[in-house]
């Protein structure tokens, strides 16, 4: 969290498994300064009698295309609230022959900023408030795409000027981000095959994806660790 520059680090939601629909930790500008949030991860939601409830419309994940297109989920939130998701490494999801095969990825320098966006629901009749969130996602990576032939994350640059311009809720440049919206694994990752995301247990051997800067449909599923 060193990198993210959070004035509430201890407060880093952390977990081996976590998945669409669960509690997780963003990190968003709030009269700048950085600070880590709840948030669910399903942008939708719908409000119940005492609550909130994630929207039938699939939205753990923004995909690239959508993110200019006004009226998508993604147009408004890519403008006024961008957030990154923290995370150690993440697993995918690849059908073969009708059958699933899970591979884990860790990063093996530093944390992992993937793209975020968030939205804020207030429920109409308690006041209660709650915080939602996606993430972005973009073409296969090549070096992925053996593993989740669909779609990849989109990582963020590490460094603290890419970050700021990221996570500052007035700069709607968003033009800017343009480059980065090419799949770039941006970190060396060592991969494995397991068992199941509840219960791993690994499958052959560990591999190795490389730092790659390569640019080149939907996601699948995913998860976060």
């Amino acid at each position: 969290m060193r990198e993210m520059k959070v004035c509430n680090p201890a407060e880093l939601q952390t977990g081996r498994f976590k998945m669409p629909t669960h509690d997780i930790s963003i990190v968003r500008e709030v009269d700048g300064v950085r600070q880590l949030q709840t948030a669910n991860w399903w942008l939708l939601q719908d409000a119940t009698a005492e609550g909130f409830k994630p929207s039938r419309y699939t939205s753990f994940n923004s995909r690239f295309d959508k993110l200019n297109q006004k009226g998508s989920a993604s147009y408004l939130p890519y403008r006024h609230s961008r957030c990154v998701v923290v995370a150690r490494g993440f697993g995918e999801t690849q059908k073969q022959q009708g059958k699933s095969r899970y591979f884990d990825f860790i990063a093996q320098d530093c944390a992992i900023a993937f793209a975020g966006l968030f939205r804020q629901w207030q429920h109409p009749h308690t006041g209660t408030l709650m915080t939602s969130c996606s993430i972005i996602t973009l073409p296969p990576e090549p070096n992925l795409q053996p593993y989740h032939s669909k779609a990849s994350p989109m990582i963020l640059p590490n460094d603290n000027q890419s970050l700021a311009a990221w996570l500052s809720p007035t700069n709607q440049s968003v033009s800017n981000f343009d480059s980065w919206l090419q799949p770039n694994l941006r970190h060396s990752f060592v991969g494995q095959e397991i068992t199941k995301p509840s219960e791993p247990m690994p499958l052959g051997s560990p591999f190795q994806l490389g730092d790659t800067q390569i640019p080149s449909q939907s996601h699948q599923q995913g998860r976060l660790f």
